[in-house]
Order: C-alpha cells, then sequence, then structure tokens
C-alpha cells in the first residue's frame, strides 16, 4: 500500500471517528434536556426545594456538559490536527 491509499484510509477513519465522536455531543443535548425537565417537574411538585433542585440540576448539567465539549475537541483534533498522519 503506497503513502497515498494509507494517508487517504487514514483521513476518511479520522472522519468517521470525529462523526461518531459528535454523536455524543447529540446524546449530551438529549441528556441536559433530561435533566432540566426532572428539575422543573421537582419543583412543581415541592417549590419549597426550588433551591436544592436548581443547584443540583447545574451542577449536573456542568459534568454533563464537559462530555460534549471533551468530543468537539476530540473531533476536531482528528479533523484539523490529526497527529498519526505525521506517522506515515
Amino acid at each position: 500500500m503506497n503513502e497515498l491509499t494509507a494517508k487517504a484510509i487514514l483521513t476518511s477513519v479520522s472522519a468517521f471517528g470525529a462523526a461518531i465522536t459528535m454523536f455524543s455531543g447529540m446524546a449530551n443535548a438529549m441528556a441536559e434536556g433530561w435533566i432540566a425537565a426532572k428539575a422543573v417537574e421537582g419543583i412543581a411538585r415541592q417549590p419549597e426545594a426550588a433551591g436544592d433542585l436548581t443547584r443540583t440540576m447545574l451542577v449536573g448539567q456542568a459534568v454533563s456538559e464537559t462530555t460534549g465539549i471533551y468530543a468537539f475537541v476530540i473531533a476536531l483534533a482528528l479533523i484539523f490536527a490529526n497527529p498519526l498522519i505525521g506517522m506515515l
């Protein structure tokens, strides 16, 4: 296999990997929506617990958002700064 073919295969596999990591971002957005919906349900049932539920929801949102950010960074690295291409 020549170098051009190997580079093409590596680039296409990297693009596919970037697409897979971006699915993590979609799952992340759905999970954050679900967290917010459950917090609103809890506040509707017990309005006096709104402060605790909001604080807990925001911490959960922050932890969940880091997953999406990491997936985005990995996807950008795979597409634009792929370290594996230099090893060919």
